[in-house]
């Protein structure tokens, strides 16, 4: 499990920096509101596809979409605890919304250990 959780925290670092790369790309078109609600869904579809190959090989069956869909589903609380720390940082803090990756880093680390314990639980069983 410790294997896991490692591996499972390299693929956050590499959403983190999905994350962190779409609220910049979009923030201009989307506002940081906005930004931040694609920003989860990208970063999570693909740390979706890389805990599938990686993390938690050969664990999990079904079809692909209703994978993804209950690896959405059943994050959805670390969903919650990832952005509501990000828009709360955006909205009380003028660092936070000059420098939004101080948002998305807190938002990450805030939902990180609700999304791997509801991970292996329910979606890689």
């Amino acid at each position: 499990m410790m294997m896991q959780f490692l591996r499972f925290g390299i693929v956050g670092t590499f959403g983190f920096l999905v994350d962190t790369a779409t609220v910049y790309a979009t923030r201009g078109m989307l506002g940081l509101y906005g930004a931040g609600l694609l920003a989860f869904l990208v970063a999570a579809t693909a740390n979706w596809a890389i805990n599938r190959v990686w993390t938690f090989r050969g664990m999990g069956s079904g079809a692909l979409h209703r994978q993804w869909a209950m690896f959405l589903a059943a994050n959805s609380l670390g969903f919650v605890l990832n952005r509501g720390a990000y828009f709360i940082l955006v909205t009380v803090s003028a660092l936070c919304a000059a420098n939004p990756v101080i948002a998305v880093g807190a938002g990450s680390i805030t939902g990180m250990f609700a999304n791997f314990t509801l991970s292996r639980r329910l979606v890689f069983r």
